[in-house]
C-alpha cells in the first residue's frame, strides 16, 4: 500500500526542515571564513554550491518563496565580480538568518519573515559594471531551460555510465527555406552523435523554427559536436556547453542534498575559470563511500522508545533474579538452579551488550553543539564592542543526544556573558599588556563516567569581594557570613537569580538572568557546574555531566526506613562513625575525617540527644568538586537502575530526580545531590541550629510524595 501524495509531501518536507539545519549552520561557516579571507573565489563558489542545494531542496518541497530567494542570492554569486565586493560575507549571514526564518515559519505555519531588505542587499551585488556585463554574457550563451524528472534521472544515469551530458543550442538561419526540415536534419545530426536526453522547444512551437536546444548524452568533444551540427545554409550558430561531466569509472554520483539538484548549465567561460582554479581533493574510495551511504537518519524519539523497551528488559532481569534466589533458597538441592543461573547469565550478557549499543546509537559528537558558537561569537564581541576568537577542542568528545541539546541554552548563557563580562575592550586589554584580541575556549573531554564540558576565557577574572558587596546589598547574606565565606562559596552567588554586578544594562548582559538558568537545567540533568577564575587572568566554568540520563549504576541506602540511590559515580568512600563524633561549627554540623573537616548532610531525623553511640554510615560523595558527608541508616548495595521521570503532580520537589523500580517491585528514589547540596547551604545556620536539624523525604499520602526539611526532629 502507497502513500498518498499529501502523505508523501509530508514526509519530504520533515526531511528537508532536519536537513536544511545542516545546510544554514554550512552557510555560516563558510561566511566566517570569507570574512576572514575576502574575495576567496573557492569560498565563494563553496557558497553558491550550498545555496543551490537549499534552492533545489526547497523547490522539491513546494516552498516556493524560499526557493525563488535563493535562486536570487546564487545568481547574485555567479556574477562575474562578485566575489570581489567586501559585503558578500555580510549578505551571506544575513541570508542564513533569513532562510532560518523562513524555514521556521514553514515548520509552524506562522507567517514569512519580509525578504525585502535582503533582496536589495542581493540587488546590491549585481549592480556593479563587472556584474552587468557578466549578466549580459550569460543571457546571451545559455537559455534557462528547466527538465522534467524523467530527463533530469536520465542526465544523471548518462554521467553515471561515463558520458558528458551536454547542452547544444542551435540557431537556425532565418534564411533557411525550409526551417521544418531544417529543424529535423540538426535533430539527426546531434542525434550521431550519441543519445538525445531532451528537446526544447516543442516541434509545434512558433519557436521552433528559429532556434532549438537539445541535451545531449556523448563521449565526443564539444568541438566534435559543434562542427558535426555547422550543416551549411540551415545552422546559423551553434553553442555546446557541459551540463554534468562524466564520472570517474567505478564511483555513484550522489546527490548534493537529500533531493537530487537540478543540472546548471555551464558556459565555457565558467569551465575555463574552475579549470584555472584548484583541483578538488580526489574522490574518495569505492568502500568510503559505500559507507557512507550506509549512513541512516532515524528521528530520536524511535531510539528514545528502544532504549525504554531495554530499561524494561533490564526490570526484567532484575525479577528474574529476584525470583531465582528464592528459588535457590527453597530448593537448595534442585539440578534446575544451575541451567537457570546459566540462562540468567547469559541473558544478562547479551541484555548488557544491548545497552551499550543502544547507548552508542544515541550518543553524538559535542562538535554538533560546538559549530554552533562561531557565528554567535562574532555576532555578539561586535555588539559588544569586542575583539574575540574563539578556539575548540575536544570536538570528538561524545555526549548522549538528549543532554546535548539540553546543555545548548547554558553553554550559549556562558560563552555571551564571557564575552560581555570577561573579556575587557581593546584598548583596555593593551593597557593591561595582553594582546588587543581575547580568547575564548571550548573544551570537551571525559572523565571518569562524566563528560566535562569548559568554557574558559582569557578576561578580568571574577571579583570575590565584588560579589561579597552585591549580595550583601541584596541581602543574600549578612557582612559577618560574608566574611566567613570561601571563594567558592561567594562564586556560587552568580548563580542567584537576578543577581548581576554589571554597571549597566545593555542587550547582552546585566539583568541577573542567565545564569540560574544556568543551573537549574544542570540541576535537572543530575550535572554540575563550578568556577575556577583568576583576577586578571580569566575564567573558567567547568560542566560536569552524566554520560546519559536514561540508565544508571547507583548506590542504594536507608534513611527513617526508606530507601533511595544515588549515582555511584558521586561517590568517592563510604566512612563509619559514631554520633557522638559529630560536631557542630557554626551551627553546622561536620565530621573530622584523616585531618579534613567534611560537612554533613543530615536526611534523616538525628539520633536522640545524649546517645552519643549510635553507629552512622557516612557517603563522602562530591558535587561541584567540593566533598560532603551525607549520613544515612543502612546500605542496601549497588543497582543498576533505570530512571523514569517524575511530573510535577506526582513530585513537588527538584531534590529528587526520579525513580526506579527494583526486581522485587520497590520503588527507590534517586536524589539530587546538586540541588540538595544547594539547599541545605541556603538555609541559615541560626535554623540548621535547631535541634540539629535534617531533611527528611516524607510520604504525605498513598500517591503524593514531597521532600522537606525538618525542624527539631518533626516532620
Amino acid at each position: 500500500m502507497t502513500n498518498s501524495p499529501d502523505e508523501r509531501g509530508a514526509e519530504l518536507r520533515d526531511l528537508f526542515y532536519e536537513t536544511s539545519q545542516e545546510l544554514l549552520q554550512a552557510l555560516n561557516d563558510e561566511a566566517l571564513k570569507l570574512e576572514k579571507h575576502p574575495g576567496d573565489e573557492e569560498i565563494v563558489r563553496s557558497v553558491r554550491r550550498t545555496v543551490h542545494t537549499l534552492k533545489g531542496d526547497s523547490a522539491a518541497c513546494g516552498l516556493r518563496e524560499l526557493s525563488e530567494l535563493a535562486h536570487q542570492f546564487e545568481d547574485a554569486l555567479s556574477m562575474e565580480g562578485a566575489a570581489a565586493q567586501a559585503t558578500v560575507a555580510e549578505i551571506a549571514f544575513a541570508a542564513a538568518d533569513v532562510f532560518a526564518e523562513m524555514i521556521a515559519a514553514y515548520r509552524s505555519g506562522g507567517k514569512l519573515p519580509s525578504t525585502k531588505k535582503l533582496s536589495k542587499k542581493i540587488e546590491e551585488l549585481t549592480s556593479t559594471p563587472a556584474a552587468k556585463k557578466s549578466r549580459r554574457k550569460k543571457t546571451k550563451a545559455v537559455a534557462a531551460s528547466e527538465w522534467t524528472e524523467y530527463e533530469k534521472l536520465a542526465m544523471t544515469q548518462a554521467q553515471a555510465s561515463g558520458q558528458d551530458v551536454l547542452h547544444v543550442t542551435v540557431k537556425i538561419d532565418p534564411h533557411c527555406a525550409m526551417p521544418i526540415a531544417g529543424r529535423q536534419l540538426i535533430h539527426n545530426a546531434v542525434a550521431s552523435m550519441g543519445p538525445v536526453l531532451a528537446v526544447r522547444p516543442d516541434a509545434k512551437s512558433a519557436a521552433a523554427t528559429r532556434q532549438v536546444e537539445f541535451v545531449l548524452a556523448s563521449v565526443q568533444t564539444a568541438e566534435q559536436i559543434a562542427a558535426k551540427c555547422k550543416i551549411p545554409t540551415i545552422a546559423e550558430d551553434v553553442t555546446v556547453d557541459v551540463l554534468m561531466a562524466a564520472a570517474a569509472p567505478g564511483t555513484q554520483v550522489p546527490a548534493a542534498g537529500p533531493f537530487a539538484a537540478l543540472p546548471e548549465t555551464q558556459t565555457q567561460e565558467q569551465k575555463a575559470e574552475e579549470e584555472a582554479t584548484p583541483s578538488a581533493p580526489p574522490a574518495p574510495e569505492p568502500s568510503i563511500q559505500s559507507s557512507v551511504e550506509n549512513i541512516l537518519r532515524v528521528e530520536a524519539g524511535r531510539i528514545d522508545s528502544v532504549l525504554n523497551l531495554v530499561g524494561e528488559l533490564i526490570i526484567g532481569k532484575s525479577m528474574l533474579q529476584q525470583a531465582l534466589n528464592e528459588f535457590s533458597k527453597r530448593y537448595p538441592k534442585e539440578l534446575l538452579r544451575g541451567k537457570f543461573a546459566d540462562a540468567m547469565a547469559f541473558q544478562a550478557r547479551v541484555l548488557n551488550d544491548l545497552q551499550r549499543s543502544v547507548m552508542k546509537i544515541r550518543m553524538v559528537p559535542v562538535e554538533q553543539l560546538f559549530r554552533r558558537f562561531p557565528r554567535m561569537v562574532r555576532d555578539v564581541s561586535r555588539q559588544c564592542g569586542r575583539e574575540v576568537e574563539l578556539t575548540v577542542s575536544g570536538q570528538e568528545t561524545d555526549l548522549d543526544k538528549g543532554i546535548l541539546d539540553a546543555i545548548a541554552e547554558p553553554l550559549t548563557h556562558l560563552v555571551r556573558n564571557a564575552i560581555s563580562h570577561g573579556i575587557e575592550a581593546p584598548e583596555e586589554r593593551k593597557k593591561l599588556g595582553k594582546p588587543g584580541q581575547g580568547v575564548v575556549h571550548l573544551n570537551a573531554y571525559h572523565q571518569g563516567n562524566q563528560v566535562v564540558v569548559e568554557v574558559r576565557d582569557d578576561g578580568r577574572g571574577i571579583d570575590a569581594q565584588k560579589i561579597r558587596t552585591k549580595a550583601i546589598e541584596l541581602g543574600l547574606t549578612t557582612v559577618e557570613e560574608a566574611a566567613k565565606m570561601t571563594e567558592a562559596e561567594t562564586l556560587n552567588f552568580i548563580f542567584r537569580p537576578g543577581f548581576s554586578t554589571a554597571e549597566q544594562v545593555t542587550e547582552v548582559s546585566g539583568r541577573g538572568v542567565g545564569m540560574d538558568v544556568v543551573q537549574s537545567v544542570l540541576h535537572r540533568l543530575k550535572a554540575s557546574v563550578s568556577v575556577e577564575t583568576r583576577i586578571g587572568q580569566g575564567t573558567t566554568f567547568r560542566l560536569k555531566l552524566p554520560l546519559t540520563l536514561a540508565i544508571i549504576k547507583a548506590l542504594l541506602f536507608w534513611v527513617e526506613q526508606r530507601l533511595y540511590a544515588i549515582p555511584l559515580n558521586a561517590v568517592l568512600e563510604i566512612a563509619r562513625t559514631f554520633e557522638a563524633e559529630v560536631h557542630q561549627v557554626d551551627n553546622y554540623e561536620v565530621l573530622q575525617l584523616r585531618n579534613q573537616v567534611l560537612p554533613l548532610l543530615r536526611l534523616g531525623r538525628p539520633a536522640v540527644e545524649g546517645d552519643g553511640k549510635s553507629k552512622l554510615f557516612v557517603l563522602v560523595i562530591t558535587v561541584a568538586e567540593r566533598k560532603y558527608g551525607l549520613i544515612v541508616d543502612a546500605l542496601e548495595g549497588e543497582e543498576e537502575l533505570v530512571i523514569k521521570a517524575l511530573d510535577d503532580q506526582t513530585f513537588s520537589t527538584d531534590l529528587v530526580s526520579g525513580a526506579s523500580i527494583l526486581g522485587d517491585g520497590r520503588v527507590v528514589l534517586i536524589l539530587n545531590l546538586p540541588a540538595v547540596v544547594e539547599h541545605v547551604a541556603r538555609l541559615r545556620p541560626v535554623e540548621m541550629g535547631q535541634a540539629n536539624s535534617g531533611l527528611l523525604l516524607t510520604h504525605t499520602d498513598r500517591t503524593r510524595l514531597a521532600l522537606t526539611p525538618t525542624v527539631g526532629g518533626q516532620a
